[in-house]
């Protein structure tokens, strides 16, 4: 397996001079703007909605906004515990890898608060209750229950999707609530540094297995996707019917399934394909095994 362009050293040099503070980032104080949509169209796929009002459109916009943030929230309950178990697994004499992989899990913890209080703000703003798939506990011990190299790709997935959706598709627009692109922005700023350790964690766990065990972990990873895929169909529906509560309209069925089939789409693109395509999450599956990533390359067209 080739060498990893990260180390820990420079990893914890970053991240310790870009800590940030939740309080500082979102507190009883701040408001989310409802006057403005939250996710940009590269995710949301509102616009193209014929069936909705531009109002309902950035409606929806809103409560895909509030999913968003709840999956992150509901990832990093099962990436915390499992960073956890992997630093207690190395060697205790590399202080620089005990002393990453300790701050990447105690930054997840700020993500899981900054979260909360982010639904918090949405729910007192929001004029009706956004109901979501769950509970996170459980889910979290469905992942957990796979092998330690499925999960660690499954991080890696996450972390390189976060670095595109906010470099492509946030960054730099404007139109979004300010507030909403700033915890993004400071989100990110995190998994950027997270998205490197990962890829040392999965180099850790592949060392020494046999081409058979990496791709049964592999496989591992595809098969915990395929779970998420259908939890997120089942977002969907839970998110048409906050949609008409709010908006006071029952969509008939033509209109139901016209924004069941987009937003299958968007939340596959979102939180699936988005991650499979990513080309550092293939360039880690090729050192990996080539197979790997011919696998995942050959799948991720399914979610794109």
């Amino acid at each position: 397996m080739q060498a990893s362009e990260y180390n820990y050293a420079d990893i914890l040099y970053t991240s310790e001079r870009i800590q940030w503070r939740v309080e500082d980032v979102i507190s009883d104080a701040h408001a989310l703007d409802f006057a403005r949509p939250f996710l940009p169209e590269s995710l949301a796929r509102t616009r193209g909605l014929s069936c909705l009002s531009s109002h309902e459109q950035r409606l929806l916009n809103q409560i895909r906004g509030h999913q968003y943030l709840y999956m992150f929230g509901l990832v990093e309950e099962f990436i915390l515990p499992f960073v956890l178990q992997h630093a207690r697994g190395g060697a205790v004499e590399n202080d620089m890898r005990t002393r990453a992989l300790l701050g990447f899990a105690a930054e997840e913890a700020k993500h899981i608060d900054m979260f909360k209080r982010f639904r918090a703000a949405f729910e007192r703003g929001f004029p009706v209750p956004c109901e979501l798939i769950g509970p996170p506990a459980a889910i979290a011990q469905a992942v957990l229950a796979h092998e330690p190299l499925s999960v660690a790709l499954l991080t890696l997935h996450i972390e390189w999707f976060v670095q595109r959706h906010y470099v492509d598709g946030i960054k730099d627009d404007g139109d979004l609530d300010p507030l909403f692109r700033s915890l993004l922005k400071h989100h990110w700023l995190d998994e950027a540094q997270h998205a490197k350790l990962d890829t040392l964690m999965v180099k850790e766990l592949a060392a020494g297995q046999s081409p058979e065990q990496i791709m049964r972990g592999v496989e591992g990873y595809l098969e915990i996707g395929a779970m998420l895929d259908k939890g997120l169909e089942q977002q969907v529906e839970l998110d048409l019917d906050a949609l008409e509560r709010v908006s006071g309209r029952r969509l008939s069925e033509a209109d139901r399934e016209q924004c069941r089939n987009v937003q299958r789409g968007a939340n596959r693109w979102t939180y699936l394909g988005s991650g499979m395509t990513h080309p550092k999450l293939l360039q880690t599956l090729e050192q990996l095994d080539p197979r790997a990533r011919a696998l995942i390359a050959a799948v991720a067209p399914a979610f794109c």
